[in-house]
């Protein structure tokens, strides 16, 4: 099953550290519509960033599923996990970054001020031959990120000033 395989390769190679350079990334700015098919299609509704926000990313990040903590305007902080890159599945012309606030069931917020720290890479980004098969990814991917960020080095992020400091675009 891949929730177990990804889990237990991720907890022998201690993948909830820091496991890229470049992390934790901080990512700001404001959600704009996608392409509507994660509340439709996939049942994971996401806030997209613009592309102004995504030129921004450093030039080492690859392109893959990633996890950290979310926050939308003056909201709590949720776990969220997001998708850095082209969604080949969907064959995407623009690199985007999807991300899909877990647990968080209010209305849509676009237009609204997302935060995020990226905390950790749960994987590289994969085609599927199938919609079943991604949405099955994405589940464990779901799962998975729910695991690591109860993990003592992703917890000491969810109080960061980050998530405090208010920006001048910030609603």
């Amino acid at each position: 099953m891949l929730i177990i395989r990804l889990l237990s390769n991720a907890i022998k190679s201690k993948l909830p550290k820091m496991s890229r350079p470049f992390l934790p990334l901080f990512i700001e700015g404001e959600v704009i519509k996608g392409f509507g098919r994660g509340s439709k299609e996939l049942g994971c509704p996401t806030a997209n960033y613009p592309l102004s926000v995504v030129k921004t990313l450093p030039e080492q990040i690859e392109p893959g599923v990633y996890y950290g903590f979310a926050k939308i305007g003056g909201g709590p902080v949720y776990k969220m996990v997001a998708n850095i890159g082209w969604c080949p599945f969907y064959k995407n012309e623009e690199m985007s970054i999807e991300t899909h606030v877990i647990h968080y069931c209010g209305p849509d917020f676009y237009g609204e001020y997302l935060k995020t720290i990226i905390v950790g890479y749960l994987r590289a980004e994969m085609n599927f031959d199938s919609l079943d098969k991604l949405i099955l990814a994405i589940n464990a991917d779901i799962a998975n990120a729910i695991t690591f960020l109860d993990f003592p080095d992703a917890q000491k992020l969810v109080n960061h000033d980050f998530f405090v400091s208010s920006k001048l675009g910030e609603k």
